[in-house]
């Protein structure tokens, strides 16, 4: 068991957190499907990269209807990734090498294979640990309110009995009741159950949805408060949470989607969680305005409460970054994905490694999901071949997420690209290209370039952040003795004084200046 660490030493203030999705990192059994063998021999890997901390997407036991995050039982690994002991190491030798462990906790649902699901299916007490309700019409044959999917869809799926129950996500993904204290008390025992491993903080998935008006009234644009997203009682839950926490030393972060700044910053408050995602910054478009707005934003509504910003381009519910920033819209949402959109990967591999350098010299955290060091495209899935509820659920339309959740290629020469057995789902042609043993023998490699950018980010301190004056589509800003200089326009454009270069995401011109889509570090 791992031993408790106080959070008082400020490491997750400025982190680089790798995100693992385990079914697709690596398989250490040669089944198809990545697991905590798997991670284990690449831990080496992750340690050269020189990240801080892993958080794992659900590891839990699973029907695997949404990739696992329709939980079964938070106390048991999914035999498909391997064992409870099996997690303890990892997480032990993952600590040995200076890497901390964080988990994803669900706490919005869980699995319609969960005990309590099954025992209120079976007409238990349990039934009161979710919301199951009468119908509406002459024979209750509507549903009790009009509330919609996360997924498209109604929110209820009707009962053998005739009762429906709430999901905001998929019908395998009942929705929890959180004004029962014994729904409340269980999820306190899970933190401590997975803090007393030697877990040092934990993700809170759909972290603003936990609470529903209790007369589940029909959701009216506009109305505030809101009937399920946002409630002022979800607050005292974080705060029990956090008491716990803190008893360990453990950190949260949030997944958080909120648009009014000081409601989101309200999660922030010292007794309640430490950090939150920061999805303005991930969707904003590849527009130097654009972005200085969403940095100057995010970094405002984070003051008040002391709290430090997160960076993130990627994860694995959103296209990748090449990808994204290769398109004619560089921003993202889910309402637009859609086939066949056209997209230029030189253009966005050369903005995905100007973001790289951008995301790593502000101040805060920085996340990266698993491949964006490697420079991975969004892969096209053959449609037989597609997973994702989201895809079938839209009618079609929608690609889904599969596409940014292809396995990793690790070895160029092997089988799979050295994955392991043959992947769950299906590795593009030229995939091997991308391998990680050939991009660490090319010092012009996406994977060098995050290597050093991790290797220099002390650099910038970890003081405020001061902009620069600079031209119209240039991003500029010092911190500590360091520059970040982000020239988003298509004109090179002269550097700012500095003594010494640091970095750059491309080469500068014959003139030493620094070409469009193209950013540099220097010394001051």
């Amino acid at each position: 068991m791992g031993q408790p660490t106080p959070a008082t030493d400020g490491w997750w203030r400025s982190a680089v957190i790798y995100q693992v999705y385990v079914r697709s990192f690596a398989d250490g059994d040669g089944d198809g499907t990545g697991d905590l063998a798997g991670v284990r021999t690449r831990l080496p890997y992750l340690a050269e990269l020189g990240v801080d901390a892993l958080w794992f997407n659900p590891w839990y036991r699973s029907p695997m209807k949404d990739g696992g995050y329709d939980v079964a039982d938070y106390r048991a690994v999914d035999p498909a990734f391997g064992t409870l002991a099996e997690a303890e190491k990892l997480i032990a030798e993952a600590r040995e090498l200076g890497i901390r462990t964080i988990v994803d906790i669900v706490p919005n649902h869980v699995s319609d294979q969960h005990p309590w699901f099954r025992a209120a299916l079976a007409g238990g007490p349990e039934r009161e640990l979710f919301h199951i309700r009468p119908g509406r019409g002459e024979h209750g044959e509507l549903p009790p309110n009009d509330w919609q999917s996360e997924f498209g869809g109604p929110a209820w799926t009707r009962l053998p009995d005739g009762d429906w129950y709430l999901h905001l996500f998929a019908p395998e993904q009942p929705d929890l009741n959180w004004a029962h204290p014994a729904v409340r008390q269980e999820h306190e025992d899970i933190l401590r159950f997975w803090f007393e491993r030697g877990v040092a903080g934990v993700r809170i998935d759909s972290a603003a949805l936990l609470a529903k008006d209790p007369a589940l009234p029909d959701f009216t644009e506009g109305h505030d408060p809101h009937p399920y997203v946002d409630r002022d009682e979800l607050h005292d839950v974080y705060r029990a949470w956090r008491a716990v926490a803190d008893e360990y030393g453990a950190v949260f972060v949030g997944e958080v989607w909120l648009p009014d700044t000081e409601r989101f910053a309200r999660y922030l408050r010292p007794d309640e969680l430490h950090t939150a995602f920061n999805f303005s910054f991930m969707t904003c478009p590849w527009d130097a305005r654009r972005l200085r707005t969403s940095i100057d934003d995010t970094l405002a509504e984070h003051a008040p409460v002391g709290a430090p910003a997160t960076w993130v381009l990627c994860n694995h519910d959103v296209t990748r970054t090449v990808t994204r920033y290769g398109r004619a819209d560089t921003g993202f949402d889910f309402a637009t994905k859609a086939f066949g959109t056209p997209t230029d990967l030189e253009l966005g591999t050369r903005r995905a490694r100007a973001a790289a350098l951008l995301s790593l010299a502000l101040p805060g955290a920085v996340y990266v999901y698993q491949g964006e060091e490697l420079g991975l495209p969004e892969a096209d899935i053959p449609l037989d071949r597609i997973e994702d509820p989201m895809h079938a659920r839209s009618g079609g339309t929608d690609p889904g997420r599969d596409g940014c959740r292809v396995p990793l290629p690790w070895a160029a020469g092997e089988p799979h690209a050295g994955f392991g057995g043959e992947p769950w789902l299906p590795q593009p042609d030229g995939w091997a290209a991308y391998a990680a043993d050939r991009q660490a023998e090319d010092p012009g490699s996406m994977l060098r370039l995050y290597r050093e950018a991790i290797r220099l980010r002390p650099e910038f301190g970890d003081g405020p952040l001061t902009w620069l004056p600079a031209p119209d589509g240039v991003l500029a800003f010092a911190r500590a003795d360091a520059l970040c200089v982000v020239n988003l326009s298509d004109t090179p454009v002269g550097l700012p004084a500095h003594s010494a270069p640091l970095l750059a995401s491309g080469p500068l011109d014959p003139a030493g200046r620094l070409p469009g889509d193209t950013a540099v570090w220097l010394r001051a």
